[in-house]
């Protein structure tokens, strides 16, 4: 069975792009689970990050921005002691700030979902790149999108982090055409 040639040999990984990676998603929750984690990710792997997910979901409340907005200096240091996730003090904060502009974009949006997919003209975009190294790092869209966000007070969502978000949203289709998923989510 081929994959897209950025999977390597780990359960975690091959799970991850199977069953969620270009999948379209619709869920605001997981919308910014996906944020958070895209985020934590700038400057490392994404197998590192896949491998710490079940922890940030712990440490974070299970991505629940209500809860998350709320956060304080005590819940912080707890947060930089906790080896299960990236101890990024930037990072963290960069949750809890975006945390508080979700919540802000869901009240006047009626939901992230309806804000997000809006960069794409509300369909996935269909690439069909024959291999990874033809796969852009950024788009217009994912520029346009980190303008916004950073206008809204989001951060750690540069163009090349709203570009693996989009990714990971399914909101392009990125799969090479040779992974077995490309056709499965090409619609």
């Amino acid at each position: 069975m081929n994959r897209c040639g950025w999977v390597i040999n780990d359960q975690i990984e091959i799970d991850y792009h199977d069953k969620e990676w270009g999948v379209p998603l619709h869920d605001d929750r997981t919308h910014f689970e996906f944020l958070v984690l895209d985020g934590a990710q700038a400057g490392l792997s994404w197998i590192t990050i896949l491998r710490k997910r079940e922890n940030y979901r712990k440490a974070f409340d299970n991505f629940e921005p209500e809860k998350i907005s709320l956060y304080d200096d005590n819940k912080i240091a707890s947060l930089l002691q906790d080896s299960g996730i990236i101890r990024n003090k930037l990072k963290i904060n960069s949750a809890i700030k975006n945390a508080k502009a979700f919540l802000k974009v869901q009240k006047e949006f009626e939901s992230f979902d309806k804000y997000i997919w809006q960069f794409v003209n509300f369909q996935t975009i269909q690439n069909d790149w024959k291999s990874r190294q033809e796969v852009p790092a950024t788009s217009k869209e994912s520029d346009s999108m980190s303008k916004d966000l950073k206008k809204r007070g989001f951060s750690f969502v540069g163009s090349t982090i709203c570009y693996a978000y989009m990714q990971s949203a399914g909101m392009v289709n990125d799969h090479t055409t040779d992974c077995f998923r490309y056709k499965e989510l090409k619609f």
